[in-house]
């Protein structure tokens, strides 16, 4: 299922949490949701379940509005909430069968086996949930967003407090699960976004700030300064790169020019053309990748 967001705007009294928010996630997509405390990734995600109602604007699963109204439309929908309530005091396979009771699942036994397989609970399906460890904690967790089958997961933190291998297995199951559905997470870890997903979308003060594949965001063309590295077989005075169209700022690094954008293209092309009209031989033109939370400090921070 296709999941898209359309001018989604959210008022709490006067204090506007979101600000015609739009974007679109298609299935079999991985998108990482990202945002500093505050920015209204929490508030989205719960409109998108439909647990809140936007002020204005709309949440679309395929061409079905989502809504508190409508449970139908719901239940193509899976949530993990970033603290994972669950009822410790009950066995792992207890839960996993009331919550199946809740959606009205027919063949529970089957639905529940096949959870347990996907999220590798076997061994532990007969203990209570406070006798488990934090990883296995969100396995169950997992399992209960997904046990009526959703076409979208939306998963916030969902790896919070794991250990390293915990982390590697939580981080293979979330893949393994985004080949056939549409999967939104949100977590304040980039390296984690950077390894799973296939896309970014940042969110800062209720707006949209950058939204592209990993590589667009860490380039810099999305925000305006993308970053070239360029060098060449003789000296080049910094005035006749700053006279090229698109060019903001010229600095000479160890052994090349870095060359900053104006925001207005990509300027790789410019320098190239430069350096033919002028029997340049290029040694070198790439762009800088920056990683992806330098950018998303410069994307949120204050002023």
């Amino acid at each position: 299922m296709n999941l898209k967001i359309n001018n989604v705007t959210k008022l709490f009294g006067k204090q506007q949490a979101l600000d015609e928010v739009n974007f679109s996630v298609n299935r079999g997509e991985l998108l990482g949701f990202l945002g500093p405390n505050g920015a209204g990734k929490s508030t989205l995600m719960k409109i998108i379940t439909g647990f809140l109602p936007a002020t204005s604007g709309e949440v679309y699963l395929d061409n079905h509005k989502v809504s508190v109204h409508l449970p139908a439309i719901r239940r193509n929908i899976g949530y993990l909430p970033e603290h994972n309530p669950l009822y410790i005091d009950l066995y792992v396979k207890e839960y996993l069968e009331i919550t199946a009771g809740f959606y009205g699942i027919k063949n529970k036994k089957q639905y529940i086996a096949r959870m347990i397989e996907l999220t590798g609970l076997g061994d532990e399906q007969h203990k209570k949930i406070r006798a488990l460890s934090k990883g296995y904690r969100q396995r169950v967790g997992l399992a209960q967003a997904l046990i009526h089958d959703p076409q979208v997961l939306i998963l916030d933190e969902p790896t919070t407090g794991l250990d390293p291998n915990q982390l590697e297995d939580i981080r293979g199951m979330i893949r393994s699960i985004s080949r056939e559905k549409t999967v939104i997470l949100s977590s304040h870890i980039m390296q984690e976004v950077e390894a799973v997903c296939d896309r970014v979308v940042i969110i800062n003060r209720g707006k949209i700030v950058a939204d592209g594949s990993i590589a667009e965001v860490k380039s810099g063309q999305l925000q305006g300064n993308q970053v070239v590295v360029a060098g060449f077989d003789r000296p080049v005075h910094p005035d006749q790169l700053m006279v090229l169209p698109g060019i903001k700022d010229v600095v000479w690094g160890t052994d090349a020019w870095v060359i900053e954008s104006d925001g207005s293209g990509d300027i790789r092309p410019v320098i190239f053309r430069f350096a033919v009209e002028n029997d340049l031989v290029l040694l070198t033109l790439q762009e800088r990748q920056q990683n992806l939370e330098s950018v998303f400090h410069q994307l949120t921070k204050t002023d």
